[in-house]
C-alpha cells in the first residue's frame, strides 16, 4: 500500500502552492521576498511558497509556514489565500500520516473554495476552479491511502470535471493516472487501462516523455495483471524508448523491475535476475530505498524458484533488513516467509521456525496497522458526514433566503399586473397557485412514499431477527461469526438511512446496500439460498436511480419464494435497453401463484405496501422525468409446466447522480 500512497502524492504533491507553479523560487530567495512584503496579500503568497517548498524534505516546516500564512489570511479576511493555506496544512498532514487532520483543512479549503466561486467576476472563476479541483483531487488521495475508494473516485471525477471545465490538460492527466492506479487497486484492469490510456494521450500531446514513460509502464503492468505478458513487453519496450530522453531514474528502475517480471511470467528465470539486478543497482545509486527492498525480495524470489538457496536467503534477509529499517512491514512479512520455506525445504527447522516467527512478528504489526486505519478511515467518514451536515443546513438557510425574495418579487409582479389588468392578473394567481400546489404535492408525495420505503425496509421484525441471530452467535460462542454480522447489520442500516436523504444514488452504491442485504438474510437462513449481482458494462458510473427501488422485491423473492422452497437462488441483473435502465429481480422459488395460495388467509401488509410503494415511486419518476417508467411481475414456468420461480422486471429512464437536486 505505501507503493499505491506514493504513486498518487506524487500525482498532486507538487501543485499544492499555486504560486509556486509559476515561480521556481529557492528558499534563499524566498526568504529574502519575506523581508520585503509589505501586504498582508504579499505576505501569504511568500509564505505558503516557502511551505511549498519545504514538501520535498520537512513537512514540519510545511506545515509551520501554512500555519503562518493561515494566520495571517484569516485576520486580513484573504480568502483565496486562506484556502490555499488550508491546502498546504493539509499536504503537511498527509506527509506526517495524519489523514483526520488532512481532511478537515482540505474541506476547510473546499468550503472556502466552494464559497468564492458564487461570489467572485466571472474572470476569476476559472482560477478558484483550478484551486478547487485540486483540493478535490487532495481529499481523493486521502481516500484512497485509507482505501475509501468510491469516496477516492467521487472526488477524482469532481476534479476531472472542473480540470475540463478550465481546459487544464496537464492536471486531467495526473487525475487520469490516479483513476488508472485506483481500478488497477480494485482488479478492474478494464477501467485502469482507459483511464491511463487517456492521460497517455495529453501526456504525449504535450511532450511529456517522462510523464508518458511511467504511463506506458503501468499500462504494461495491467496486461501482465491480466496474463497477457506478450502486450506487457511491448508496452516496457515503448515505456525504455521514453525514458532514453529523459533522467528520470527511479522510473528506468522501475521498469527493469517490470521487465524482470515480465521473464518470471515466461518462466525465463536467467532474464527475470538480470532485470531484477538492474533495478536494485539503480535504486541503490539513487538511495530508493523501498525499491531496492522490493527489487532484492524479487530476486530472492527468482533464486528460490531456481533452487538457488544460497543466493535466495542472502537477497532475503537482505529485503528483510531493509525493509524493517525503513518500516515497511508488508515487504518484512513476505521476506521471512520465503526464507521460512525455503530452510524447511532444507530440512533446517529450527532455521525455517525462527524466520517464521519473524514473519508472524511482521504480520502482527500489519494487522496492528490496519486496525489503526480502520479507526482513522471511521473517523474520516465522521468528518464527512459532519461536512455534508453542515453544508446542507448552509444550502438550506439560502433556500429560504432565495424563495422570501422570490416571493416577494412575485408579489410585486402580481400586484402592478392588478394595476394594469385585474382580470389579467386573478387569472395569473389562481394558475400559479395551482402549479404551486402541484409541484408541493408531488413533492410530498415523493418524500412520503420514500420514507415509507425507507420503514419498509427496516422493519422492527427484520431488526429483532438481526439482533436474535446475533444472541445465537454469541451464546454459541460464534464471535467472529456474530461480530461479522454485526457489521454488516450496522453497515446496511448506516447506508438505509444515508439514501432516505437522497432522489438518487450511483448504481454502485444500490448494488452495494443489495449485496449487505442478501449476506444478512445468507446468515439469518443458514446460506439456505445463494444469490449473484451483476451490472452490465455498458452502464456508466455516475448512472444513478433512487435509492432502496429493488430491497422489497428481493425481500419477497426469499420470503414468500426461497423459503418455502427450502433453499435456491436469487439473480438481480441491471443492464440498459435504448434508453432504458433495466433492473431485473429472478428467484427460482415455488412461484406467484403456489405463493398466494401458501398465504391464501393471511395475506401480508408488508408485501402489498412494498409493491403498491414501489408503483406510487415509479409513478413519481415518471413525473419527474417525463419519461415512461413500469414494473412487470411473471411467473417462470419450466418444461414440465411446473412454476419454476418469479422474475420482476423494472424499466426505468436512465438518470444520472450529476441530475440530482440537493436542497
Amino acid at each position: 500500500m505505501k507503493i499505491f500512497k506514493f504513486l498518487l502524492l506524487n500525482a498532486f504533491f507538487f501543485v499544492f502552492s499555486f504560486k509556486a507553479l509559476s515561480q521556481s523560487k529557492v528558499l534563499d530567495s524566498l526568504f529574502m521576498a519575506l523581508g520585503k512584503t509589505n501586504t498582508p496579500v504579499e505576505k501569504t503568497y511568500v509564505l505558503n511558497d516557502i511551505a511549498a517548498e519545504y514538501s520535498d524534505s520537512e513537512p514540519e516546516k510545511m506545515l509551520d509556514y501554512a500555519k503562518k500564512a493561515l494566520t495571517i489570511a484569516q485576520n486580513n479576511n484573504l480568502k483565496k489565500e486562506e484556502g490555499t493555506s488550508w491546502v498546504n496544512i493539509g499536504s503537511a498532514n498527509i506527509l506526517l500520516s495524519r489523514y483526520a487532520e488532512a481532511l478537515k483543512s482540505y474541506t476547510n479549503a473546499q468550503t472556502l473554495f466552494e464559497g468564492l466561486l458564487k461570489t467572485v467576476p466571472e474572470s476569476e472563476k476559472n482560477s478558484i476552479k483550478d484551486k478547487l479541483a485540486i483540493t478535490y483531487g487532495s481529499i481523493g488521495i486521502v481516500c484512497s491511502d485509507q482505501n475509501n475508494y468510491s469516496k477516492a473516485l467521487e472526488y477524482d471525477f469532481k476534479a476531472l470535471k472542473m480540470h475540463e471545465e478550465t481546459g487544464q490538460e496537464e492536471y486531467m492527466s495526473f487525475t487520469f493516472n490516479n483513476l488508472g492506479i485506483i481500478y488497477q487497486e480494485l482488479k478492474e484492469y478494464g477501467k485502469a487501462l482507459e483511464y491511463y490510456n487517456k492521460a497517455l494521450w495529453i501526456q504525449k500531446k504535450m511532450g511529456d516523455n517522462d510523464s508518458a514513460g511511467v504511463t506506458t509502464a503501468n499500462i504494461g503492468k495491467v496486461y501482465l495483471l491480466r496474463n497477457e505478458p506478450e502486450k506487457a513487453l511491448q508496452f516496457f519496450n515503448e515505456a525504455s524508448k521514453l525514458f532514453e530522453n529523459t533522467d528520470n531514474k527511479n522510473g528506468m528502475a522501475e521498469l527493469y523491475n517490470n521487465y524482470g517480471d515480465y521473464y518470471l511470467k515466461v518462466r525465463n528465470y536467467k532474464l527475470a535476475e538480470n532485470y531484477y539486478s538492474k533495478a536494485f543497482n539503480l535504486f541503490e545509486s539513487i538511495d530508493g530505498q523501498l525499491g531496492s527492498v522490493i527489487s532484492l525480495g524479487l530476486l530472492g524470489n527468482v533464486y528460490a524458484i531456481d533452487d538457488r538457496n544460497a543466493d535466495a536467503i542472502r537477497s532475503l534477509e537482505q529485503s528483510s533488513a531493509l525493509a524493517k529499517k525503513i518500516g515497511v512491514y508488508e515487504n518484512v512479512a513476505l521476506a521471512e516467509k520465503g526464507l521460512s520455506e525455503i530452510y524447511e525445504k532444507e530440512g533446517n527447522a529450527s532455521a525455517a521456525l525462527k524466520h517464521y516467527k519473524k514473519y508472524t512478528e511482521a504480520k502482527g504489526k500489519i494487522d496492528d496497522a490496519e486496525n489503526i486505519k480502520s479507526m482513522v478511515r471511521e473517523e474520516l467518514n465522521y468528518e464527512f458526514e459532519r461536512k455534508e451536515a453542515l453544508q446542507k443546513l448552509e444550502n438550506e438557510k439560502q433556500q429560504l433566503m432565495f424563495e422570501e425574495q422570490a416571493k416577494r418579487h412575485k408579489m410585486q409582479m402580481v400586484f402592478t399586473a392588478l394595476f394594469i389588468l385585474l382580470i389579467f392578473g386573478i387569472v395569473f394567481l389562481v394558475y400559479n397557485r395551482l402549479q404551486l400546489k402541484k409541484t408541493l404535492t408531488l413533492q410530498r408525495d415523493l418524500a412520503e412514499y420514500e420514507q415509507k420505503a425507507l420503514h419498509l425496509q427496516m422493519n422492527p421484525h427484520f431488526v429483532f431477527n438481526c439482533l436474535g441471530s446475533i444472541s445465537s452467535f454469541i451464546v454459541q460462542n460464534g464471535k467472529e461469526s456474530a461480530i461479522k454480522y454485526l457489521s454488516k447489520f450496522s453497515k446496511l442500516m448506516r447506508l438505509t438511512l444515508e439514501y432516505s436523504k437522497e432522489s438518487l444514488i450511483p448504481i454502485d452504491r444500490e448494488i452495494e446496500s443489495l449485496q449487505n442485504y442478501l449476506e444478512l438474510e445468507q446468515l439469518r437462513f443458514n446460506r439456505m439460498f445463494d444469490f449473484s449481482i451483476t451490472k452490465d458494462s455498458a452502464i456508466e458510473d455516475d448512472m444513478a436511480l433512487p435509492p432502496l427501488l429493488l430491497q422489497p422485491f428481493v425481500e419477497n423473492a426469499i420470503i414468500h419464494g426461497l423459503v418455502p422452497k427450502k433453499g435456491g437462488f436469487i439473480q438481480v441483473d441491471f443492464s440498459i435497453d435504448g434508453e432504458k435502465l433495466v433492473c431485473a429481480v429472478t428467484d427460482n422459488g415455488i412461484g406467484i401463484n403456489k405463493s398466494k395460495e401458501l398465504k391464501e388467509n393471511l395475506v401480508t401488509v408488508h408485501k402489498s405496501m412494498a409493491l403498491e410503494i414501489t408503483r406510487k415511486r415509479l409513478e413519481v419518476i415518471q413525473a419527474v422525468t417525463s419519461k415512461s417508467s413500469s414494473v412487470e411481475i411473471s411467473e417462470l414456468v419450466g418444461e414440465d409446466g411446473q412454476a419454476n420461480g418469479t422474475k420482476i422486471i423494472l424499466h426505468l429512464p436512465i438518470q444520472f447522480s450529476s441530475d440530482q437536486k440537493y436542497d
